[in-house]
């Protein structure tokens, strides 16, 4: 920078101290198998706990059709955040891409919004593998710890994990997504072959008045049924927040999002017919281990349980890849000043160690919570718990996704020969699809009943934090990679 303060589209860029970008820095170490491995296991616990409330709300038939949905939203949001990611490859991912679009509050409004969503993505994951866990050592070994204490252990052994290199992570993730998807393919093959599964098991939910057994609850239904739906995909859009870790982000990451987003749907739809037609739509809507379950159906309770020990490989898998998510969303931040810089410092491993340890306090406080809920409405709110923050989670996300889809469009037309290495199949109808379909989900959660107050409670913090920005943060940015793109292109 010229000078020390340049102010731009209502913010102040202030220039930092000497080396400050040298105490950033990341490591090149993802191929395309890297990459897909990184989507699939920060998605692929949603086929292991979470998808079945949505059976709970919608049926069988409002699930199914919230899937077909959602494959169309994530088909469009995909194509076009390949093509934006491709042009733009910094760690920054969704935020960098509104920042370029829309401006210093699009980016923060963005970031803000994956933040909150890794960062309860990350808690649900933890909530349902500690249920696992406990399930599996009951059974097997008689021993039983408070959900705390597993919360303890999973923080801190993936925390330890993420922390010891890009190289670690990234062969991780390609090892637990070949065998989550060994373990989808087992179970799937045993259920196939198992003589238990029948058709109307999907459709043994007793309708509402009026009902049919397809949509048990009605056409609405299918919008209450889509927040769980999108827990088959919730994670994948995480990828351009690997660009500066990519070999090839331009080349690999759209490539990558297309391999991943359909190996998900077959496995989605194998999980989503094969485990309820074993169980019973009415036996899994509340499960809070429903693979398992599917498991002693087939096997008993004890074999289930060593079944299970490699199920919650696939729980696991995901916690991984999403708090790899929340870190590199939170060094994007603080690395261009919207967060404290502090949280964008990297380790000797060139990983975002502090950031990784803020997102897993803040997540563990959250569950914390929810056994404060549980303590005083155990009926209620309590007994849904892992569902009211898997909403907040997918909220987050909606607007993100919203966010995303906006500024794709608006770059198409603002830049229109900005280089583009990969460029949508879909084009602009696949960004107003995406738009369209996050738009009323969004809107879905708003209104249902069942989770306005956590969502009102989240949305609060929400403001709270544009406040903050509005008051100190804007006046104390950094020309980070994604800022100075984002300047030198709304110059053109």
């Amino acid at each position: 920078m010229a000078s020390e303060h340049m102010k731009v589209s209502g913010v102040t860029y202030k220039k930092p101290e000497d080396g400050y970008f040298e105490k950033r820095q990341l490591t090149r170490a993802a191929g395309l198998l890297g990459l897909w491995g990184l989507a699939i296991a920060a998605v692929i616990s949603g086929d292991f706990s979470g998808w079945n409330f949505g059976l709970d709300v919608g049926g069988f038939g409002g699930l199914l059709i919230a899937f077909g949905i959602l494959v169309i939203m994530y088909y469009g949001l995909m194509f076009s955040i390949g093509e934006m990611a491709a042009a733009m490859p910094h760690t920054g991912g969704a935020y960098s891409f509104a920042r370029t679009a829309i401006g210093p509050w699009g980016g923060f409004i963005t970031g803000l919004a994956e933040t909150i969503t890794y960062v309860a993505t990350t808690a649900v994951i933890v909530f349902y593998s500690a249920g696992y866990a406990n399930a599996i050592s009951t059974e097997l070994i008689g021993v039983s710890l408070p959900a705390w204490v597993w919360w303890v252990i999973l923080y801190v052994v993936f925390i330890i994990l993420n922390a010891a290199g890009s190289h670690t992570a990234f062969r991780f993730a390609i090892i637990v997504a070949v065998i989550s998807l060994a373990i989808i393919l087992v179970f799937s093959l045993m259920a196939a072959f198992s003589g238990l599964f029948s058709w109307d098991n999907l459709w043994n939910i007793v309708p509402a008045e009026g009902q049919s057994t397809f949509l048990p609850f009605g056409w609405e239904g299918i919008l209450w049924a889509i927040p769980f739906g999108v827990w088959f995909f919730l994670g994948i859009e995480e990828l351009p927040l690997a660009a500066e870790e990519a070999k090839n982000p331009a080349k690999d990451i759209p490539k990558a999002g297309l391999w991943a987003r359909t190996t998900l749907i077959v496995a989605g739809l194998l999980i989503l017919f094969l485990n309820t037609g074993i169980v019973g739509a009415e036996e899994l809507r509340l499960a809070g281990e429903p693979l398992l379950d599917g498991f002693r159906v087939m096997v008993g309770d004890q074999l289930a349980a060593l079944f299970g020990l490699i199920a919650l490989i696939g729980l696991l898998a995901s916690l991984q890849g999403i708090m790899f998510a929340y870190a590199r969303n939170m060094f994007s931040l603080s690395r261009a000043g919207y967060y404290p810089r502090g949280l964008s410092v990297t380790n000797s491993k060139n990983v975002p160690l502090v950031a990784l340890i803020v997102g897993g306090v803040i997540g563990f406080v959250a569950l914390l919570a929810i056994e404060v809920l549980k303590s005083v409405d155990a009926e209620g709110a309590g007994a849904v718990a892992g569902a009211i923050v898997l909403n907040i989670a997918v909220w987050g996300a909606m607007l993100a996704y919203m966010m995303q889809a906006v500024s794709f469009l608006i770059l198409r037309r603002k830049l229109p020969k900005l280089k583009r290495p990969y460029v949508s199949p879909w084009g602009v109808p696949g960004a107003w699809a995406a738009a369209i379909i996050a738009g009323i989900s969004f809107v879905g959660y708003l209104i249902n009943p069942a989770f306005q107050t956590a969502i009102a409670g989240i949305a609060v913090i929400y403001l709270i934090m544009l406040v903050i920005f509005a008051v100190y943060g804007r006046h104390n940015l950094v020309l980070a990679p994604e800022e100075e793109y984002a300047v030198n292109n709304s110059k053109k």
